[in-house]
C-alpha cells in the first residue's frame, strides 16, 4: 500500500475543498490515487464545496455570543434565504461564534482576521479545524457557505440584540455599570443601532475626513443651486456648519433622537445619563447581513424550468 503524505493531502483538499480527514481516507482507499480518490469524494458528497466556489453568497446570518463582559458577533454568508433559516446552518453559525469568542479569550483572535479562525482546531470537534467543519457544512446542506466577518466588544456590561431572525446583528459594550437597568438601557440602545445605524458612538469619534468628505458634497449641491451660489461666503459658510451640525445628529449615535422617547426630542445621551449617569458606552458593532456584496437576481421559475428541462 503507498504511504499517503501530507502534500498528498494538501493536494487533493486544494482540488476539492474537502475536509482533511475525508480527503486522507480516500486517498487510503484508492491507494495514493490522485484521481482516483478526487472521485471517491465526489461520489461521496464532500467535493461539493468546491464547486459552489464561484457562487455568491450574499444571505446568511448573525449571531452573538456573549460570556461575562466579553461577546463576539458573527456574520456567515449562504446562497439563499432558505438555507439561512435552516436548524442545521444556524446550529453551526452559533458555533463559529462561540469559536471566535473563546479564541478572543485566550488573547487569540480579536478582530476579523478569517484566515486565523478556519485554521484553528473546531470547538465543537478538536479532530478537524474550522475550515474542515465549513466545507462539510456546505457540502452537507448543499450551497457555498461563508465565514464573512467577525468582532468583538468588551466593557463592564454587554449587551446583544439580534433583529429580524439574523438579518442584523448588534452589540453595545459599555463601562460604568453592570447591573439590570444598565443592561435594560443598553438593550434599548442596542435596539437603535439597529433601526438607525450610527456611525459614530459620540461626536468626538467622528473621522475630520468624513467632515471635509461631507462638506465637500454640500459645497458642490451649493453651487448646483443657482440660488445658494449666489449668496455671500460668509452666508455660504454658515448654511454649511448648519448643515454639517444636523448631518451628524443622524450619524452620531449619542446625538440622536432616542427612538423610544415620548417626547420626540430626548437623545439617546439624555436618556443614558437619565438611567445611569455613569453609564459610558464604549463600542457598538452592527453587522447586516450581506451589506457591502453583489447578490444574485434569481429568477426561481426559471431555475425551476431549467432543471426540469436538464
Amino acid at each position: 500500500m503507498a504511504a499517503i503524505t501530507a502534500s498528498m493531502v494538501k493536494e487533493l483538499r486544494e482540488q476539492t475543498g474537502a475536509g482533511m480527514m475525508d480527503c486522507k481516507k480516500a486517498l487510503a482507499e484508492t491507494d495514493g490515487n490522485m484521481e482516483e480518490a478526487v472521485e471517491v469524494l465526489r461520489k461521496s458528497g464532500a467535493a461539493k464545496a468546491e464547486k459552489k466556489a464561484s457562487r455568491i453568497a450574499a444571505e446568511g446570518i448573525a449571531k452573538a455570543v456573549i460570556d461575562g463582559g466579553n461577546a463576539v458577533v458573527v456574520e456567515v454568508s449562504s446562497e439563499t434565504d432558505f438555507v439561512a433559516k435552516n436548524e442545521v446552518f444556524q446550529s453551526f453559525v452559533e458555533s463559529v461564534a462561540k469559536q471566535a469568542l473563546k479564541s478572543s479569550l485566550n488573547g487569540g483572535l480579536d478582530g476579523e482576521d478569517i484566515e486565523a479562525l478556519l485554521s484553528e482546531n473546531y470547538v465543537e470537534d478538536s479532530s478537524k479545524t474550522v475550515k474542515d467543519a465549513l466545507v462539510e457544512k456546505t457540502a452537507t446542506i448543499g450551497e457555498k457557505l461563508s465565514i464573512r466577518r467577525f468582532e468583538k466588544a468588551s466593557g463592564d456590561v454587554v449587551v446583544s440584540y439580534i433583529h429580524g431572525g439574523g438579518r442584523i446583528g448588534v452589540l453595545v459594550a459599555a463601562d460604568g455599570a453592570n447591573d439590570d437597568a444598565a443592561k435594560e438601557a443598553l438593550t434599548n440602545v442596542a435596539m437603535q443601532v439597529a433601526a438607525l445605524n450610527p456611525k459614530y458612538i459620540s461626536d468626538a469619534d467622528v473621522d475630520q475626513a468624513y467632515i471635509d468628505h461631507e462638506t465637500e458634497i454640500i459645497k458642490a449641491q451649493m453651487e448646483a443651486d443657482p440660488k445658494e451660489a449666489a449668496k455671500p461666503e460668509n452666508v455660504k459658510q454658515g448654511m454649511i456648519k448648519g448643515r454639517i451640525s444636523k448631518l451628524l445628529k443622524d450619524v452620531v449615535l449619542l446625538d440622536q433622537v432616542y427612538v423610544k422617547a415620548e417626547d420626540g426630542k430626548q437623545t439617546v445621551a439624555n436618556y443614558l445619563a437619565s438611567v445611569n449617569k455613569a453609564l459610558v458606552i464604549k463600542k457598538i458593532v452592527r453587522f447586516e447581513v450581506g451589506e457591502g456584496m453583489e447578490k444574485k437576481n434569481e429568477d426561481f421559475a426559471a431555475e425551476v424550468a431549467a432543471q426540469m428541462n436538464a
